[in-house]
């Protein structure tokens, strides 16, 4: 059931502003490292949440814990020039940025100087409460961001490694993507075959449970 209870809103929102802004900087800086200035010239190489914040997306994400922000525009030519896998590597960025702030918010945890599951007050929420809340959107924005169909990092991550044939399949699927998305999200919702509670919370959770327990 959704938690519209103020602790959780407060912890959905500061959540979202920092996972969103810092992946996408992730991408911005990791493009601008590899010699493409295209995010620079957009105003994206920066850590203002305005300047990457999509207000449907992020209100998906703080509802229903999926979302998006706004995609970092690239030049894969640039790129590609300083290294065949430049696409790859600022695709990755992105999702790796998420795992980072996730391994660093658990270090209080892991260090005992908080403890798991402390209640939150009824307007406040608890420090335990925040950071798992947290950890959790991080991993969820990982797993999903992995998901190899466009315009998920994931294709692009999946693209380098493949063979020829293989890229050329992306391809075509690459204009359904979107609707592949959807219909995921749609099948767990109204049909109960949940493949993105497999393909996402399942391993979120697991790694969330070796990070903080």
């Amino acid at each position: 059931m959704l938690d519209l209870s103020l602790p959780s809103l407060i912890t959905g929102i500061i959540t979202l502003v920092i996972a969103f802004t810092v992946h996408e900087f992730a991408h911005a800086w990791t493009a601008d490292q590899l010699g493409d200035d295209t995010p620079r010239l957009n105003g994206r190489l920066t850590l203002n949440p305005l300047a990457h914040l999509d207000p449907l997306g992020s209100l998906l994400l703080l509802l229903f814990g999926f979302g998006w922000a706004k995609p970092v525009p690239v030049n894969p030519y640039t790129l590609r020039r300083r290294t065949p896998a430049g696409m790859m590597l600022v695709a990755a960025a992105g999702p790796l940025s998420n795992l980072l702030l996730a391994i660093v918010a658990a270090l209080p945890f892991r260090m005992g100087l908080i403890y798991p599951f402390a209640p939150s007050s009824r307007f406040i929420p608890s420090a335990s409460a925040f950071l798992i809340g947290f950890i959790g959107t991080n991993l969820i924005l990982l797993f999903f961001n992995l998901i190899p169909i466009f315009p998920l990092d994931g294709e692009k991550v999946l693209k380098y490694f493949l063979p020829l044939s293989g890229q050329e399949t992306l391809s075509r699927i690459r204009p359904y993507g979107q609707l592949i998305l959807l219909g995921l999200i749609f099948m767990g919702r109204f049909v109960g075959l949940d493949l993105l509670g497999v393909l996402v919370r399942a391993p979120a959770e697991t790694v969330l449970s070796l990070l903080v327990l």
